[in-house]
């Protein structure tokens, strides 16, 4: 199988982590040897409720059992569809919204930049250097890593890049922009969160130049720092909500969401503003409204600020010079890449899942499903910490 997999498959780095697969089931992953490995990566955030969760399983089966695909987005009625738009749309503050169910977040990016585009009727975008909001050419215009970008160029023009968390940039949102979009919190740049009121600053900026704030939720959302959204930590709330990634309970999902008003001007002139052909499969919301009613009928949401608590309390260790993030969307910062590398491949061959970060080379990525137990979180820093004994 691995010959197969380096001969048939399109590879994504030199040197993936080439761990061959049998079955996972909660917090824990399992090879063909019958290994198993503690999970703190969670499918880089994407399996909220773990692996194989009972009810995400059950939803799935039983839509199998009605039908699959029928119709492209958006002209039949369907139920897993309606219902899960109903759920999104519940969970934000403001009235009227509405949800544009996706294949992923990078093209939840893709829809969002154009509903911003389209309601204002102006052309500049404003990023943030070192933003990730997916890897299609739209989404990598806005993302500010010029070391990712360069070789694709020429991107979509009209996008400026201002320093996240850095004050004096919000004067460079102008009348001419149409939206401003950022992380909640800058993930691939190492999980860094906003401070002195940013969001707000942003926000407040935005009305009073008519320009959107669009708030990537992709990884901050779905209950995984403590709210619903990560947006609810900092007393804002955005003009268009990008998510991904843990909607699905491990199925591959995207939504971005605006108020009736905004979201309203892509169903004409032109029609058709944005479509998609599978977004919104019925299997794929019906494990995505699983996932939100098991978490909004469960105590789990909550519970994950106390397990970010209970990793800071026992990952302890001087080569460890901070832990960033927020709830369990966490990183781990070591002296240099190199450490960091060391670690997570020392990790692993002793059954713990660790992570890089996209830009953020001395990052050790601690993202576990929300469903981890204590003993788990306990067992997984205790592994990390003799790991850096014996490399340090």
């Amino acid at each position: 199988m691995k010959s197969d997999f380096f001969t048939y498959q399109a590879q994504t780095s030199p040197h993936p982590l080439s761990l061959e697969i049998s079955h996972a089931k909660g917090s824990y992953v399992y090879d063909t040897n019958n290994k198993a490995y503690l999970d703190f990566i969670a499918g880089v955030s994407a399996n909220t409720l773990g692996h194989n969760h009972p009810k995400v399983s059950e939803a799935i089966k039983n839509q199998v059992d009605h039908y699959t695909h029928v119709m492209v987005y958006g002209e039949f009625i369907q139920k897993p569809q309606v219902e899960l738009c109903k759920a999104l749309a519940n969970t934000i503050s403001t009235t009227n919204c509405a949800v544009y169910l996706t294949n992923s977040g990078t093209e939840a990016t893709e829809g969002a930049l154009k509903l911003a585009k389209r309601f204002t009727e102006r052309t500049e975008i404003i990023a943030a250097k070192n933003g990730y909001h997916g890897n299609t050419q739209g989404a990598m215009s806005v993302c500010g890593a010029e070391e990712q970008n360069q070789a694709f160029r020429p991107l979509i023009p009209g996008v400026k890049f201002i320093k996240f968390n850095n004050q004096i940039d919000i004067e460079k949102i102008t009348s001419k922009t149409a939206a401003v979009i950022l992380e909640t919190i800058q993930g691939g740049a190492g999980f860094i969160e906003p401070n002195n009121n940013y969001l707000q600053k942003v926000k407040e900026r935005c009305d009073k130049v008519g320009a959107l704030l669009i708030l990537d939720e992709i990884q901050t959302g779905i209950g995984r720092t403590g709210k619903f959204w990560g947006f609810e930590n900092y007393k804002v709330v955005p003009d268009i909500i990008v998510t991904g990634k843990g909607l699905g309970g491990g199925m591959p999902i995207g939504a971005f969401i605006a108020s009736q008003e905004i979201m309203n001007c892509l169903k004409d002139n032109p029609k058709l503003g944005h479509i998609t052909t599978f977004g919104g499969h019925p299997v794929i919301a019906a494990a995505g409204l699983a996932t939100i009613t098991e978490l909004n009928t469960s105590d789990l949401i909550k519970e994950t600020l106390r397990k970010e608590q209970l990793i800071r309390t026992h990952l302890q260790h001087s080569a460890i010079k901070e832990i960033r993030g927020k709830g369990l969307m966490l990183a781990a910062i070591v002296e240099t890449p190199e450490i960091a590398s060391q670690i997570i491949l020392k990790c692993m061959d002793k059954g713990l899942l660790l992570f890089w970060l996209l830009f953020e080379g001395s990052a050790i990525r601690i993202t576990p499903a929300l469903t981890i137990s204590d003993e788990e979180i306990k067992n997984g820093c205790d592994i990390l910490i003799m790991a850096l004994d014996e490399i340090i």
